[in-house]
């Protein structure tokens, strides 16, 4: 089955950018406001600022490195790098990435990046940059036709990582490094069946992980599992997610903020305002999933945790927060503020959706 959030966001990849140096708005200030927590009930003062980075490009790839630092893929090929807390914004692609689909990227500091690219066999493609983007290595190119990835992550330290294909032969394709990203192995993954099952790259969070040896990936078609390994991608474990199936529905987002809390997020790619059984909690590694007590309002495609018991989730109509660690949930923020992506570090949280929008949490 083909993945529709890739024929539908892919129309924006013949978006191209104009300028080399972005500047963002007068607003741009608010994007360096600490987030602090209130005390009431979910909702509170939170808010999104919204920022105009003066692209039509769209944005599902985001990683913060801290307050100043955060990077950006976007879908016409684009690599966006902030090291003043957003006020600028410089455009750093790897050459001739004009039109690559960037889904994911991972950052270990304002110098050192990885980015993955999506697609049919040799669309999917890894690069990494040292030096802030002055020059980027391709690292892994797919040479499997029937191979799709759609996401990457690493551990702490950033030398160990692992990326998810869409199954191939039924079963899904792992691939791992060892080495920061320089080189990557295909991985055993006998015992990862997934018939019928398809991986979402909708903001790089269908595979996270947390701990040293903890990850877990999302998918949806015929089931809407979360798949777990313990042990560094060794062996996995499957469990339903209790998010809601379908040919365009499952598990888009997934979070933890440590290796037993757990929330993923989902629902319809074409049913955007439908937010019923579209989000679920774990509290046992992703071996187990319940249901969220309350409806998201909508589809969401992302998930990021703040602090405590406190997350956001981000979608295509709106964003969500629970302070109950997924358990409730309740929409904030104007209604014009959509986003594909989150991302939260050391009480900033940054998010970037289509349209070149980017935006940044104030309360």
């Amino acid at each position: 089955m083909v993945n529709p959030v890739r024929i539908v966001v892919g129309a924006a990849a013949a978006a191209t950018l104009a300028l080399t140096t972005l500047t963002f708005a007068p607003a741009a200030p608010a994007a360096q406001a600490a987030l602090s927590v209130p005390s009431g009930q979910p909702g509170g003062a939170y808010d999104w600022t919204s920022v105009n980075v003066d692209t039509t490009q769209g944005f599902r790839a985001l990683d913060a490195v801290d307050a100043d630092t955060a990077w950006l893929g976007g879908d016409g090929g684009g690599v966006f790098r902030t090291t003043d807390g957003g006020q600028t914004w410089d455009e750093v692609s790897p050459p001739g990435a004009d039109e690559l689909l960037f889904r994911d990227v991972e950052a270990r500091s304002a110098s050192e990046a990885v980015v993955l690219s999506i697609g049919e066999g040799e669309a999917s493609r890894i690069y990494k940059t040292v030096d802030a983007g002055a020059t980027w290595t391709e690292t892994f190119r797919s040479a499997e036709p029937a191979a799709f990835y759609n996401c990457l992550d690493f551990w702490p330290g950033g030398k160990r990582g692992i990326a998810m294909s869409d199954p191939v032969d039924g079963e899904w394709r792992i691939i791992t490094t060892a080495d920061g990203g320089d080189t990557w192995t295909i991985a055993d993954t006998r015992g990862l069946e997934a018939p019928g099952e398809v991986g979402y790259s909708a903001s790089g969070t269908c595979l996270v992980t947390a701990g040293a040896r903890d990850a877990w990936i999302g998918g949806g078609g015929s089931a809407a599992k979360v798949h777990a390994t313990h042990d560094g991608g060794r062996t996995w474990s499957s469990a339903d997610s209790t998010i809601a199936t379908g040919e365009a529905a499952g598990v888009f987002g997934l979070g933890f903020r440590n290796p037993r809390q757990g929330i993923a997020v989902g629902g319809d790619f074409g049913l955007e305002d439908d937010g019923v059984d579209r989000a679920a909690y774990s509290t046992d590694g992703g071996r187990t999933w319940v249901n969220s007590a309350s409806d998201l309002g909508g589809y969401r495609e992302a998930v990021a945790w703040i602090g405590g018991s406190t997350a956001i989730a981000v979608g295509p109509n709106g964003s969500d927060l629970t302070h109950d660690n997924g358990r409730s949930w309740k929409p904030f923020g104007a209604e014009q503020t959509r986003f594909h992506v989150v991302d939260c570090v050391g009480g900033t949280c940054w998010a970037a959706g289509a349209g070149g929008r980017v935006g940044v949490l104030t309360s």
